[in-house]
């Protein structure tokens, strides 16, 4: 990045800081901030150990300085501007979720699918704060970084005091990991002819239960009943490693009964008890795969750890880092809604090809002198894909 680059975005940056709605986070005078400027880049420096007294103060910086980059602690501090972690005194922390395309499985290489396949995540990760942990929308604050994914920020005073190895507990969870299968599949002692010393119901937690039981309850009778409709269901179930022609009727017949279905979201699973256990396990494994959230851990356990500032401007791409409602985060179109730079033509030098999509037009530019508009001009240039001028 050159003088001339450096130059342009710093000054669009200060044109937006002098108007711009910065979403302050509470008790911001116990909150270390960070920052990294244009100035030293290429290199990435980042300037921390600062601490402000009033929204005014980080306004004031923010148009005066006009930072690539701006950070605050997820931590509340005494002293949050001494110079060493130890001469702070952390206090407690907010819990932090981040969600980002580098850390998902499976994300699309393109730019805007990458940002769907996100969303989809976050939109998982609410349902577990909400269904799983007891979360109110209201204290759940959801933010589009400005590039690659989303963050939760999360200051209920029940969870500011967990420490690191708890908040890991909670990734775990919400990503499946170290569940066990057989404490969801199980068999119970039933009364009969037989005495209840021998008969025994297989049984999975109810659809109503709480945590990963009855969510797994939810995804098999749906995916089971939703196969079972399909005209060619007897074939499909014969799909299934191990299951004839009769087994499969059988099922089919079972999964249209609503009575048996209403057996099966109580979690009786009898009726499929001649079913291959295998089967079940598979799509329990699926159903865990589907419905788990993958969420950057040392994010989440790292009670220290500086997060993107509300309202401010992501430095390799220009867009705003976006405080959202669930509502509006469902809506939510980040190659539009983040995008806040004018339409006014911008000569640039550009370095090598680059394909992008904003503001509903696709752009794909070759080397060379281009004339772009300003937002796809200052995405490029903060990219490292192009200089300011011919």
């Amino acid at each position: 990045m050159n003088f001339k680059t450096k130059y342009f975005l710093k000054s669009k940056f200060q044109e937006y800081y002098r108007t711009a709605q910065i979403h302050i986070p509470s008790r911001l005078e116990a909150r270390e901030w960070g920052f990294i400027s244009f100035d030293e880049m290429p290199e990435t420096v980042m300037r921390r150990h600062k601490s402000f007294g009033s929204p005014g103060e980080v306004e004031e910086y923010l148009a005066g300085m006009a930072p690539a980059h701006a950070y605050h602690s997820v931590a509340y501090y005494t002293y949050p501007s001494a110079p060493t972690m130890k001469e702070k005194h952390w206090q407690e922390a907010d819990l932090i979720f981040d969600l980002d395309a580098d850390h998902i499985p499976g994300a699309p290489n393109s730019y805007s699918e990458m940002l769907d396949h996100v969303k989809k995540e976050t939109l998982k990760l609410y349902d577990f704060l909400v269904d799983d942990f007891g979360f109110n929308e209201d204290d759940i604050r959801a933010v589009f970084s400005g590039g690659r994914g989303y963050h939760f920020h999360i200051a209920d005073p029940r969870v500011r005091s967990l420490e690191s190895a708890e908040r890991r507990e909670i990734v775990d969870y919400i990503s499946g990991r170290g569940l066990s299968l057989d404490k969801i599949f199980y068999k119970k002692a039933v009364s009969g002819d037989a005495g209840s010393e021998n008969a025994r119901m297989n049984m999975l937690s109810s659809e109503s239960e709480g945590g990963w039981g009855g969510r797994i309850n939810k995804y098999l009778v749906s995916y089971l009943t939703d196969l079972a409709t399909k005209e060619d269901a007897v074939d499909l179930f014969t799909g299934f490693k191990g299951i004839g022609k009769k087994t499969a009727q059988k099922m089919v017949d079972i999964l249209r009964d609503e009575t048996q279905v209403e057996l099966l979201k109580k979690g009786n699973m009898e009726a499929l008890s001649k079913v291959n256990k295998d089967i079940i396990q598979t799509l329990a494994l699926q159903a865990v795969n589907d419905m788990s959230a993958s969420v950057d851990e040392p994010v989440t356990g790292d009670i220290k750890r500086l997060i993107r500032l509300g309202g401010s401007l992501h430095g390799k791409s220009g867009m705003r880092v976006t405080t959202l409602s669930i509502s509006e985060l469902e809506k939510f179109e980040p190659l539009t809604d983040a995008v806040i730079f004018s339409d006014k033509p911008v000569k640039l030098k550009v370095i090598r090809p680059f394909a992008v999509q904003m503001k509903g037009n696709d752009l794909y530019v070759e080397e060379g002198t281009q004339e772009l508009p300003e937002y796809a001009a200052v995405y490029l240039m903060c990219r490292g894909a192009a200089e300011y001028g011919p």
